[in-house]
Formats: C-alpha cells, structure tokens, sequence
C-alpha cells in the first residue's frame, strides 16, 4: 500500500481503494444486522455516546466521509441529518451514492495528486491542511470508530453483531 519516497511514505490508490472497498463491506454486514432488530432500538437513545442513537450512528459515518470528500474537492457541503434518511432503504441508498462519489473521487486523482497536501484551503476545511491519502484513511478509520460504536450500542440493547472488523477472526 505504500512506497518510500524520500523521507515520506506515499500511499498509492490501490491501497486506499482496497481499504475504502472493505470498509464498506464491514458496514454491509453491520447493516444487515440492524435489519433485524427493532425499528425503535434503532433510535433509542443511549448514554454516554456523542450521537447517541444507532441511526444517528450510522448517518454521522455517511455524511462525514460525503462531506470530506466534497471538501477535498473544495466543494461546499450542506449536510444531512438523520431525519432526511428515514429508512434502511434509504440509508442503502446513501451509502452506496457516496461510497461511489468516493471511488470516483479517488479514481481521478493521480498517485502525486493523492499524495500532495493541498496547497489551497478549501472553503469548508477545518483543521490542518493535508493530503487526499491523509483525509481517505481518516475516513476509513473514522467509519470503524463510529461502527465500533455502533456495536457497543446493538450489544448494550441485547442485538450483539457478528465480527465487523477489518480482518475478522
């Protein structure tokens, strides 16, 4: 996944796509599982977590890695919350529309384009500027926290899930 470039490591698109492409799967099989459980543990409320439902969950995973991508792209992002996604259907349909706005995305930057930092802040940004390759592995890596998360919550309610993790055992 990465090459020696001097004193930095590069990350090529290959390494992020298979990790982008797994990370998906991971939440395929975690969704599969919500299927099955209540509708209304789905939005149960539960302490202690910073989203505080398995919905509002799942819909903060989307709409980050929606809206870094569009930051990346220095596109502006309005958002959207869990009310604008009010089934598992249409929670499907999102996550599909934005895992492939993201391999888009990836597919037409160049090895030298991922690995870059930007040069421009975009008109979104928070935080340091960083490259592509930077912001792709924190959304792979903020997915699995917040999946984590999840997990936490389905085994507090009594629904455990089976093994999400990137290289289950």
């Amino acid at each position: 996944m990465a090459e020696e470039a001097g004193d930095e490591v590069m990350v090529n698109k290959a390494g992020i796509t298979e990790l982008h492409n797994a990370m998906h799967e991971r939440l395929d099989l975690l969704l599969r599982h919500i299927a099955t459980v209540p509708d209304e543990l789905r939005h149960k409320p539960t302490s202690g977590f910073g989203h505080p439902s398995i919905w509002k969950q799942l819909v903060h995973i989307l709409t980050c890695e929606e809206g870094w991508v569009h930051d990346l792209q220095n596109k502006t992002f309005a958002g959207w919350h869990a009310e604008d996604c009010p089934t598992m259907a249409d929670l499907h349909i999102a996550k599909e529309r934005i895992r492939g706005a993201t391999q888009t995305y990836l597919g037409n930057l160049t090895e030298e384009q991922l690995n870059t930092t930007l040069t421009e802040r975009p008109v979104d940004w928070g935080g340091e500027l960083r490259s592509p390759a930077f912001i792709l592995l924190h959304v792979i890596t903020h997915a699995f926290h917040h999946k984590g998360q999840v997990v936490a919550m389905l085994r507090i309610h009594g629904h455990p899930a089976p093994d999400t993790d990137l290289q289950p055992v």
